[in-house]
């Protein structure tokens, strides 16, 4: 649960610090579109080398965000077992009934690759960009549905507040685990049934104390008279610079030089 950092705002003075929330919103979610489309070994590796020159732009180091990608690494490792033993395609190697293809390698490769850069590009939108800041970029994004009366500022908010609970929940969950431990109770041993049942102790608790966490927002929130967008104003004001005319440039060379690789190399 240590190495669970979504939601973690890391300081800093890069261009990527810098950027509209609105630009980095709108290119994180155009890169994981695109990550899910590319299925090309060299488009992925152009994404997997624009993604690690992102993060070493911005300050951040490359050992952190690699521990942030510890939580999955269990599901990478599934999903890489199933296409490599359940895929049919050219047999390399043959044990009884099960085979391992060609093809399952390819797939699983690129399949555990494009899991790894999807969470690394949602990661540092996150490690770039304060909650408060960026629940104005997600305001400022979904301003043409306030006109159809969508609720955009609370939804901005709930967003923000997601993320930013992330891991004080994750921090929460361990202390509340550790006091479990130390009164005796017996946490992930025996078979899969036993450890589920040796969890309930922990999420009554948990549920508990995000329920009170809940409630005591709530009252911060109305005592400083919170009503949502009505009358109120943004203390962050967006404007586009040379600085995300920049970033937006590269973007869409980068996008440019993948679809090309992908369609026509």
């Amino acid at each position: 649960m240590q190495g669970i950092t979504i939601g973690q705002y890391i300081p800093g003075e890069s261009v990527i610090h810098k950027a509209d929330p609105r630009l980095k919103i709108a290119i994180t979610i155009l890169t994981m579109v695109l990550l899910l489309i590319l299925d090309s070994f060299y488009s992925l590796l152009l994404s997997a080398v624009f993604v690690i020159t992102a993060f070493l732009i911005s300050g951040i180091s490359l050992r952190y965000a690699i521990k942030g990608l510890k939580p999955v690494i269990y599901i990478v490792i599934f999903t890489m077992v199933l296409n490599i033993f359940f895929s049919t395609g050219t047999p390399i190697y043959t044990l009884g009934f099960i085979a391992i293809t060609k093809e399952g390698l390819v797939t699983s490769a690129l399949i555990s690759a494009r899991i790894l850069l999807l969470i690394s590009a949602g990661s540092l939108m996150t490690y770039t960009t304060t909650p408060l800041v960026l629940t104005v970029g997600i305001e400022k994004l979904m301003l043409p549905l306030k006109y159809l009366k969508v609720p955009t500022a609370e939804i901005a908010m709930m967003i923000s507040i997601a993320l930013r609970f992330i891991p004080t929940l994750m921090e929460e969950t361990e202390k509340i685990m550790k006091a479990q431990a130390a009164r005796g109770a017996d946490i992930g041993t025996g078979n899969i049934i036993q450890r589920a049942k040796s969890f309930i102790p922990i999420l009554i608790p948990l549920f508990i104390s995000s329920f009170k966490r809940a409630d005591d927002l709530a009252i911060a929130m109305d005592s400083r008279c919170y009503h949502g967008s009505e009358g109120r104003t943004s203390i962050s004001e967006l404007k586009y610079g040379r600085v995300d005319l920049a970033i937006f440039m590269v973007y869409i060379q980068f996008v440019a030089a993948a679809l090309v690789l992908q369609y026509v190399l």
